[in-house]
């Protein structure tokens, strides 16, 4: 954990005010006139993996920085940098690389960075900080004004503790959690008074006041057009060689492998850039009991080819913990990982065993929607008649006579209508519902997705969804109860920008380009394996087998449910779904009471 707390008024801070000390004996370095600033950098970090553990670091006695930093590409800022940091190159830490590049650059140093990050830096001429969130969101920070002080931190737990107006509830964030699962708007927390950092973010506090920019977003233009077909595959496994090399750890590293096309190109990769299939350790989840997709036999292929160690776990008790509640495991916002949390840290300890850090297949079933009516109306809009017939061709040929066949049996069943427009849970409060205008505030944001690109609204969209947001928000709760690090190779900036550049015919049909570049190199029988959902919602099946949960009541939980109206044992899956969001929200509001 690390935060940074700043008077507006050049002043002392005042530290017993804020509590800045903590039980686990922080490092606590305070800056600028009359102390008016203070960084915060606790050495209980669980995780000692480079890039993970935060530190203070210093550049002269003007620049100072906190944060999580692991950057990518580093030797590409090297470069840019080698004028002033001369032949010291290997021996600099990311956050010293990040304090030089702003020494260079200024505010504009964000644009030359690229990684999982969140830090804050202090210009102590300037008398001003700067917090930076990376570009796709995987490390977290936050930020809130009590009085004349600013805080900002990576731990929403020790916001809410700085002060008690803080803790007043955003019924906007709750609204959202029971209707769809998450936030519709990255900025919100579940306290009305505490903001997130949007991804690539800059907030500035200064005299001035705050400010906060986006620094980044995803600009794809045109698409990739290249001449031999052979150059994508190169360019693909190339550039994810170099995401996977710039987050290796040391020693061995893990791979959390479905059966699917993701997980084991990950890995296949992985033992090309080590050299050593000793080096990489892999563990497949797969459920028995309420259902079998067979992930643990397509993960044994791909292990037995690849010549790497497979640990295979059944997932089906481990995906509801009947004594959830009982647990003395507090989340920092409602989350419905609290109904397995347990189990998921039992399995974190043991894998932590063997490997510190373990990689995700998360990014190309976004980066690689298949995207053809989009794509070919805006070939057609340009009136680029060459790139149209050759990509209706292309589609024709890449689909196969097998796809055609599914787009045959599919138009010969009966059609169901369109659905109807989301509307708010019958369960909820209905003058909650009406006193936030919840239906209305469905229908216009969606998922929150930025829609408007021209050939890739898809892709483009589920990246910019808060939904993405809450999948790694998630994560990083895990990751603070636990002393592994997760790590997206597929979220490395070179990576996805170039999935998403490849034109969608013929390389996102089905992952065309990565069936292509794993050719030879995956069993044949898992590169010919169709995307495979999963069959039933795991937690609520294994709800049903030991019954469902009662609220606790007598608090706060009534202001947002009416507990008579939530679904009974009889009613579907996908209801029983939805409604777990309510008993997280009244086991958090129990939590936050006491």
């Amino acid at each position: 954990m690390f935060a940074a707390v700043f008077n507006l008024h050049a002043g002392p801070i005042d530290a017993q005010q804020l509590r800045l000390g903590t039980s686990d004996n922080p490092d606590i370095k305070l800056f600028g006139d009359s102390g008016r600033a203070a960084f915060i950098c606790s050495s209980a970090d669980s995780s000692g993996t480079p890039g993970e553990k935060c530190a203070i670091h210093s550049l002269g006695s003007r620049y100072w920085i906190v944060g999580r930093i692991r950057l990518d590409a580093r030797a590409d800022l090297q470069a840019r940098l080698a004028a002033q940091i001369g032949d010291q190159l290997e021996a600099i830490p990311d956050a010293l690389l990040c304090l030089h590049a702003y020494a260079k650059w200024g505010e504009r140093f964000v644009e030359f960075l690229a990684g999982d990050f969140s830090f804050v830096l202090w210009d102590d001429e300037r008398q001003s900080l700067v917090g930076v969130r990376d570009q796709m969101g995987v490390r977290l920070l936050f930020h809130a004004k009590t009085g004349n002080t600013w805080l900002i931190s990576d731990s929403l737990d020790w916001m809410a503790t700085r002060t008690a107006s803080s803790r007043d509830l955003d019924d906007y964030w709750i609204a959202d959690f029971l209707t769809v699962g998450f936030s519709l708007e990255f900025e919100r927390t579940v306290y009305r008074d505490i903001h997130r950092l949007a991804p690539a973010h800059v907030i500035k506090l200064g005299d001035a006041g705050a400010t906060v920019r986006r620094y980044w977003r995803f600009e794809i233009n045109e698409p990739i057009h290249f001449r031999d077909p052979r150059t994508y595959t190169e360019r693909f496994r190339e550039l994810l060689s170099h995401a996977i090399a710039d987050r290796l750890p040391a020693g061995r590293v893990g791979i959390s492998m479905s059966g699917g096309l993701d997980s084991t190109t990950l890995a296949a990769c992985a033992v090309d850039i080590t050299g050593d299939t000793a080096r990489v350790v892999a563990e497949c989840e797969h459920y028995e009991e309420v259902m079998h997709i067979r992930e643990d036999h397509f993960a044994s292929l791909a292990a037995r080819r690849l010549g790497i160690e497979l640990r295979i776990r059944i997932a089906d008790e481990f995906a509801y913990d009947p004594q959830w509640r009982s647990r003395n495991i507090r989340c920092p916002e409602p989350t419905t990982s609290i109904l397995n949390v347990h189990y998921l840290r039992q399995i974190d300890r043991d894998l932590a065993h063997f490997a510190p850090v373990w990689f995700e297949g998360e990014g190309p079933d976004n980066a690689l929607t298949f995207e053809r009516n989009s794509y070919l109306e805006w070939l057609f809009r340009r009136r680029s008649w060459r790139r149209l017939a050759g990509a209706l061709f292309q589609y024709t040929r890449v689909k196969g006579l097998a796809g055609w066949a599914q787009t045959l049996r599919r138009h010969a069943r009966p059609q169901r209508g369109p659905e109807g427009p989301d509307t708010p849970p019958s369960w909820l409060n209905r003058d909650f519902v009406d006193r936030l205008n919840l239906a209305e505030r469905i229908a216009t944001l969606g998922e929150g997705g930025d829609t408007s690109h021209s050939w890739r609204p898809r892709a483009i969209a589920s990246f910019t969804s808060p939904f993405w947001q809450s999948d790694l928000d998630n994560m990083n709760f895990m990751e603070s109860l636990t002393p592994i690090v997760r790590r997206h190779p597929y979220l490395d900036l070179r990576v996805a920008e170039f999935m998403l550049s490849v034109p969608p015919i013929p390389w996102g049909w089905k992952k065309h380009l990565m069936r292509e570049a794993m050719r030879g190199r995956l069993p044949t029988e898992v590169l010919e394996r169709e995307k495979t959902p999963l069959a039933c919602y795991p937690d609520v099946a294994m709800m049903r087998k030991y019954g469902l949960p009662e609220l606790s009541r007598g608090h706060r939980l009534d202001h947002y449910v009416d507990a008579r109206s939530l679904p009974t044992a009889d009613a579907s899956d996908a209801e029983l779904y939805l409604a777990t969001g309510a008993l997280a929200l009244d086991h958090w509001l129990l939590q936050e009471r006491s």
